[in-house]
């Protein structure tokens, strides 16, 4: 695709420096949780991608539990407000996509065992 971006390569020292950032994205989308299930959407697996770049643009890959999931437009802008929020991100850019399909294998362990599912 000529019109794609080039990914741009990250040092290991910029990774060392966007550490902290990366972290603080982590907790921001902890604060959102699924409309049908009370767990956060990054414990419940829903997050599959999480770039940032030199210029602290966030970009996200995520899923829902099921495609027609009717929050989702609220989720995303809830996802959206969240992570701009942190402190020194500058934008974040969201893409929706349902391959692979979620599966309850992608819960954390601590989703499954607010779940119940530990057992």
């Amino acid at each position: 695709m000529a019109n794609e971006e080039k990914k741009e390569v990250l040092t290991a020292e910029d990774v060392q420096a966007l550490a902290p950032l990366y972290s603080d994205v982590v907790l921001a989308l902890k604060q959102v949780y699924d409309p049908e299930i009370p767990v956060n959407i990054y414990d419940l697996g829903l997050i599959y991608e999480l770039h940032i770049d030199k210029q602290h643009n966030v970009k996200i890959v995520m899923t829902f539990t099921a495609p027609t999931c009717p929050m989702a437009d609220e989720v995303v802008g809830e996802v959206k407000a969240s992570v701009e929020d942190v402190p020194g991100i500058n934008s974040c850019d969201i893409e929706l996509t349902f391959e692979p399909e979620w599966d309850q294998s992608m819960l954390s362990e601590e989703a499954r065992v607010e779940l119940g599912l530990d057992g």
